[in-house]
């Protein structure tokens, strides 16, 4: 007969820490997948490429990471190309398309020889789950209520939408900006150390923020959503578009500023672009990729019925067609990235693409 020994002290408290462990993992593969399949890939990833936790979002249950991966030349003369997803937590795709695109480079990095080449001349930095506790619990906003969308210190000049240009009333209503006072949440402090930390200094930096929930088509914006008149780097934005449309003339994204749509409140990217900008010589463009999730429920409007089902395509069909179909355009900014001599305008070509910028995108307003 088995002889049954009570548990000593210290067995009994590792065997807690195991079964708290193991509750937290299920929890984790239920509620956030997408955190599971990124420390899997990364878990596998060559040893060229570094991770590090830049912030813990602590919640009831358990402690969430927010990771950055960094891929390509350690020399701080080189273009970087930053990436980031799941800035709103109901947002998946946006997480699952900048995964994707991690999981082909990594792949990649195995054999392609001219790959290996490029990112001799190119920085790639990822953060695919900018909100991770936003998306375990299934809401937009940040575990405190906060937008992280509408929570830089910058103030919309002129009437922003009701409420959708972010509203300070309450943290239980959506795009909830948080008091000033408060300054940024931390999800947003840490996207701003590692941009403060990687940004200026470099020739040339361009970032993809990858979001859905909005529109009929696939959207590229760019500053300014605070306010209505062009950047000061608006030349820089025409010529990156002139030069993807001559590569790709059949794509079907709209390039254009986001303050088209609404002007908001605390906008990240409008504040990021003005710090780096101003810090030094180089030029910093920030890009938002607003994947139009309007054709998805026109397509299967039995989607209306799920929270998740407004911003995330449901067909498993759907899902891998857009999962695959911004892999070019991210391709595109990393070889842009690195190549930006050959096609940032010169000085003489400056005051000509910022007028063409101008009768483009601003014709109405001037």
């Amino acid at each position: 007969m088995t002889e049954l020994r009570a548990l000593t002290p210290h067995s009994a408290i590792a065997a807690s820490q195991v079964k708290r462990k193991s509750r937290q993992r299920r929890l984790l593969r239920t509620f956030l997948p997408e955190l599971v399949n990124l420390e899997r890939i990364l878990a596998e990833s060559p040893a060229s490429v570094t991770t590090q936790v830049i912030e813990q979002v602590t919640l009831k249950e358990l402690s969430v990471p927010i990771y950055r991966v960094d891929i390509g030349s350690d020399s701080p003369d080189v273009p970087v190309l930053l990436l980031v997803g799941g800035v709103h937590g109901l947002e998946r795709i946006g997480t699952q398309v900048v995964v994707s695109w991690l999981q082909n480079l990594l792949a990649r990095m195995a054999w392609d020889q001219h790959l290996r080449v490029l990112l001799d001349k190119v920085h790639i930095t990822l953060l695919p789950i900018l909100n991770p506790g936003g998306m375990y619990l299934n809401q937009r906003s940040n575990p405190n209520g906060v937008d992280l969308m509408r929570n830089s210190p910058i103030a919309a000049q002129g009437q922003s939408t009701f409420m959708l240009g972010g509203q300070r009333l309450s943290s239980r209503l959506p795009w909830y900006t948080g008091e000033p006072e408060q300054g940024m949440e931390p999800e947003n402090r840490a996207l701003e150390a590692v941009i403060q930390q990687l940004l200026p200094g470099r020739p040339f930096s361009v970032s993809l923020d990858c979001h859905s929930g909005f529109g009929w088509h696939d959207q590229i914006w760019f500053p300014y959503a605070y306010r209505k008149r062009p950047m000061r780097r608006i030349a820089s934005v025409m010529a990156l578009k002139l030069i993807w449309e001559q590569a790709y003339p059949d794509h079907s994204y709209v390039f254009e500023p986001q303050s088209f749509h609404y002007l908001t409140h605390g906008d990240l990217w409008d504040h990021f672009y003005k710090q780096v900008n101003r810090a030094g010589e180089g030029i910093f463009i920030p890009l938002t990729l607003e994947m139009g999730s309007w054709r998805w429920i026109k397509k299967r409007p039995r989607q209306l019925l799920r929270l998740d089902g407004l911003f995330n395509p449901q067909a498993p069909h759907r899902h891998q067609r857009v999962l695959r179909s911004h892999l070019s355009f991210i391709d595109f900014l990393m070889n842009a990235a690195a190549s930006h001599e050959s096609w940032l305008p010169t000085p003489d070509q400056e005051s000509m693409l910022r007028e063409a910028a101008i009768m483009h995108w601003y014709r109405e307003n001037n």
